[in-house]
């Protein structure tokens, strides 16, 4: 057991200030005024100890002093980039931004080291939200130091934190920021499409905080730690403006820190006693797999009430393995909560609380391949199991629909997933006919809506949410749907030279028919001859053939690093085809109708 260490600073205690709040100013600008001396947020080194810190006074002082100074600057909505390393400077900028009106746009930022592969999203994110200005820190100049320019930013003026004088939030007039009125631009991953900026309002986070407040049982013992990126939904929504809601602390570790070391991000937990953390699934997977034996005993995750899992396919498999490896420190299934949701309904749809124990449903995975929900008898083969999302987060209308007739599904049907509430985005940012797509849907036969379409298929069991894939994702051979995720996994678990989160399944048109291709990435040193690479793509082969019933056209094994990814980590899958070029760069070996290539015998 490890002594809590935790900042000495002013308890802080959940409260609403004098009058429910309706803007996010609002709501920081009363907690600056009942509490200005308690914690709001701290940021963590990659030793795990508090770097900096904000009290509420604190950060309500430096976002009207940015706000102070973009006054006579910039025109009420501007839209603004916000480009800083996970850290406090990223939040005071974001509400710098509110304070002043103007549009807060939280895109991953520019790295040095791979800005070929980071500086095109930020160019057409930039171009796409007409951006004026972009607020930044240290990181930022020294990339301008060095270039002189950030190519395709050549229109966007830079304000750096730093260069703010004491004395400029004297300027700032006050805040006529309105419920409806625009807060920032949640851009969407592009795992499936290009990316969209998602319209979020004031209203959307207060309404939607106060849902996820109850749903995720905060109160005024809680304490928040979270690795997840500000610009991903899931980070900046759960992981800080509902500790914020709330008015208890959170404590900021950079994903960089849990990426290399992930027993940092337990061992946050241990020492400061946090009740809440989030992540996706593969943070779970990445935790059973590299943390030592010898690391466990700095570990007790007894405090911890709510460990959301959500932002991708939650695989039940890795939910249990979490569970069973860290159940000896303290963690309790119950405080495994599975989780679903999107940026365009601000964050979550539904999720499994901590009162209510997480549920994996076996369902005959041949009936849900036909769109219908069978359970599966305790000894059947041919199972699929599937892990509930929980209920419906707060008054959500959820609605199962046939995505092509557009008429409500029944009972036991597979459908796509349908939504109505204050939480669902405006839309998307300057996308007119998409908007009118996506978030004004009306059932068939009965004219209700106007619905969020969310491109998501699943089903209502035993009033909880079970998803089964995505639309644009699903690989149909010879009528039978196979869920790219459930394939990656099989995969995954078939050789230990396949890497982790390494593996994308996607489908191929052949002659006008659809067949499954898939790409796995390997570890260095795993191919040292030709009989091992063709071991490895024999034994993708074989087990997806034997889990799944379902041949593979194409095979390729590829060096770490080479799948094309979202910001967030999310595999664009739809991408994944060029890599079936034999010229490819990143292939080291290929198994094609039959075919086996190893170009130059080049290995990782």
């Amino acid at each position: 057991m490890i002594t809590p260490t935790i900042l000495e600073i002013e308890p802080t205690l959940a409260c609403a200030s004098r009058s429910t709040p309706t803007t996010l100013v609002e709501r920081l600008r009363g907690l600056a005024d009942d509490r200005p001396e308690a914690l709001a947020f701290a940021e963590l080194d990659d030793a795990g100890r508090v770097r900096r810190h904000l009290t509420y006074a604190e950060l309500d002082r430096l976002a009207r002093r940015l706000a102070g100074r973009l006054r006579g600057s910039a025109e009420p909505g501007a839209r603004m980039l916000l480009l800083f390393p996970a850290g406090l400077d990223v939040i005071a900028a974001f509400f710098g931004c509110l304070y002043a009106g103007a549009v807060a746009i939280p895109p991953p930022p520019p790295e040095a080291s791979r800005l070929k592969h980071t500086l095109p999203r930020l160019r057409s994110i930039a171009a796409d939200a007409g951006a004026s200005i972009a607020i930044a820190g240290p990181t930022i100049r020294r990339l301008l130091d060095g270039s002189g320019e950030i190519p395709g930013l050549d229109s966007v003026e830079f304000l750096f934190l730093a260069d703010l004088d004491e004395g400029d939030e004297d300027a700032w007039a006050g805040s006529a920021a309105q419920p409806d009125d625009l807060a920032y631009l949640q851009y969407t991953s592009g795992s499936t499409s290009t990316p969209r900026g998602v319209m979020i309002s004031h209203r959307n986070v207060i309404h939607h905080c106060e849902y996820l407040r109850r749903c995720g049982e905060y109160d005024s013992e809680s304490l928040t730690v979270t690795w997840l990126p500000y610009f991903h939904d899931y980070g900046l929504i759960e992981g800080l403006m509902v500790p914020l809601s709330n008015g208890t602390p959170a404590y900021m570790m950079s994903p960089f820190a849990f990426l290399k070391r992930p027993s940092q991000w337990l061992e946050a937990i241990t020492r400061l006693r946090a009740t809440h953390t989030q992540a996706p699934n593969f943070a779970y997977e990445h935790c059973v797999r590299r943390i030592r034996p010898d690391q466990l005993d700095r570990i007790d995750l007894s405090s911890l009430r709510s460990a959301g899992n959500g932002a991708e396919p939650i695989n039940p498999k890795v939910l249990q393995a979490f569970h069973r490896t860290f159940a000896p420190l303290g963690l309790k299934w119950e405080a495994c909560c599975p989780a679903y949701g999107l940026a365009e309904a601000t964050l979550m749809v539904s999720c499994s609380s901590p009162s209510i124990e997480p549920k994996i449903g076996r369902f005959q995975a041949e009936a849900l391949a036909d769109g219908q929900v069978v359970e599966a008898a305790p000894v059947a083969g041919n199972v699929r199991e599937v892990t509930s999302c929980g209920p419906v987060v707060g008054q959500f209308d959820l609605a199962i629909v046939d995505p092509e007739t557009r008429v409500r599904r029944g009972p036991s049907e597979i459908g796509e997933v349908w939504l109505r509430d204050p939480s669902v985005a405006l839309g998307y940012w300057r996308r007119h006919s998409e908007t009118d797509q996506t978030f004004r849907a009306t059932i068939e036969g009965s004219g209700e809506g106007p619905y969020l379409r969310t491109g998501d298929l699943g089903f209502l069991h035993n009033g909880e949410l079970y998803l089964t894939g995505r639309i644009k994702d699903l690989i149909i051979i010879a009528g039978a749907n196979h869920a790219p995720q459930d394939i990656e996994w099989t995969i995954e678990q078939c050789d230990p030279d396949i890497r982790p989160s390494g593996v994308a399944a996607f489908p191929v048109s052949i002659d006008g028919e659809e067949r499954l291709a898939v790409a796995a990435e390997v570890e260095r040193g795993a191919l040292p001859s030709h009989a091992d690479t063709a071991r490895l793509l024999e034994a993708i082969r074989r087990a997806v053939a034997e889990e799944h019933e379902v041949s593979i056209h194409a095979a390729v094994l590829l060096a770490r690093g080479s799948l094309p990814k979202t910001a967030s980590g999310k595999i664009r899958r739809h991408e994944c085809a060029r890599m079936l070029d034999p010229n490819s760069p990143e292939v080291l070996a290929s198994w094609v109708a039959g075919t086996t290539r190893i170009p130059n015998a080049r290995m990782p």
